[in-house]
């Protein structure tokens, strides 16, 4: 159980970092925005998989406490 405190600041460290990144970056190269008009269609595509493989390595490092 000693282990939890420390997996918890790494998960806080870890969602700073990626807030930090979002925040001050934005969009990524290889995001798709579509403006025509009135209209504005934008699809983050390399946002998604940086979010995604960030999160499966927190699930990961999760897993191994248990």
């Amino acid at each position: 159980m000693t282990d939890l405190p420390k997996m918890i600041m790494i998960m806080g460290a870890l969602l700073l970092v990626v807030g930090f990144f979002l925040q001050f970056i934005g969009k990524l190269p290889g995001d798709i925005l579509f403006k025509k008009g009135n209209t504005t269609v934008y699809f983050p595509i390399v946002t998604s998989i940086v979010v995604s493989i960030i999160l499966s390595l927190i699930f990961f490092v999760i897993g191994r406490f248990k």
